[in-house]
């Protein structure tokens, strides 16, 4: 399994802004894969089981979930496996799939502040799954004006639900602006291929044609973070995945990373996911096992 995010492309069908999808069996050959992409996911699973890993968060889900993934944030495939008469239905659309200024009206705000939101991922209680869960699955029967009015009511009722978890609250995700993605698309393809060694803001900079100044202050701007920071974070995320899925010991997993400092490791990794290395094996060995 590919384990580095990866740049998504996404293709509504033609003459169409969204893209619905519904698996009504899981498929062996469509193996899971850690992406991310521009575009806004609802997921919504009835009847299958699986795992969830978006961002740092990592966690398994039993019969059902309704999730809503902002733009950029890396993420899994989410079901291992459906069970009788089950399904899972994705939604993705880019935020300004109406225009760069619709949702900035004031009878939009809330869904304004529901992608914003989303950017750290959303998981939804019972109460909102049970009421919208129907209405998701039927959007792959709508086409056209139908099914941007129906989707618009599904957002209008997310963004009024209190029945939702942050799952990153502390998390991050990949901005971009359209027209800087050339640029981002090179270097994140550059970080996915290589954040197990040691990158260079020399090496960085002039694979976009950029002084290391211009390149530090675009990346700042661009994703709100500085280079070396984000390389870090993706390791620690590297390392999450690891520490659950492998029994490579952490010392391992922490070179096999990209660190080359076990302490300089463990301070990141506890900065980032709030708990060491070790608990958080073991919390997830436990979640494993229940």
């Amino acid at each position: 399994m590919n384990v580095k995010p990866t740049l998504e492309k996404i293709s509504p069908d033609f003459g169409s802004s969204i893209l619905v999808k519904k698996h009504t069996e899981f498929l062996k050959q469509i193996k899971a894969f850690w992406h991310f992409h521009p575009e806004i996911e609802l997921v919504y699973v009835n009847k299958g089981k699986g795992k969830r890993h978006i961002g740092n968060h990592l966690s398994y889900f039993n019969n059902s979930q309704l999730l809503l993934i902002g733009s950029n944030l890396p993420h899994n495939g989410f079901t291992d496996r459906l069970t009788t008469n089950g399904s899972e239905t994705l939604v993705q659309f880019k935020p300004d799939f109406l225009g760069n200024e619709f949702f900035e009206v004031p009878e939009m705000k809330p869904i304004s502040i529901l992608f914003e939101k989303a950017k750290k991922g959303i998981l939804f209680g019972v109460k909102t799954k049970q009421k919208l869960g129907p209405k998701i699955e039927k959007l792959s029967e709508k086409q056209g004006f139908k099914q941007v009015l129906v989707l618009l009511e599904i957002l209008h009722t997310l963004s009024k639900s209190d029945d939702y978890t942050l799952l990153n609250a502390d998390g991050y995700a990949f901005e971009t602006q359209p027209q800087d993605s050339s640029k981002i698309d090179v270097i994140f393809k550059h970080i996915n291929e290589n954040f197990n060694q040691h990158i260079s803001l020399d090496e960085i900079s002039g694979l976009v044609s950029m002084t290391v100044p211009a390149f530090c202050r675009f990346f700042k701007k661009t994703t709100g973070r500085t280079f070396t920071k984000l390389v870090n974070e993706y390791r620690v995320v590297h390392a999450t995945k690891l520490l659950s899925e492998s029994q490579t010991s952490i010392t391992d997993i922490c070179f096999e990373c990209g660190f080359n400092n076990f302490s300089h490791f463990n301070k990141l990794f506890k900065e980032f996911t709030g708990k060491s290395a070790s608990k958080y094996r073991s919390e997830m060995m436990s979640l494993i096992q229940n």
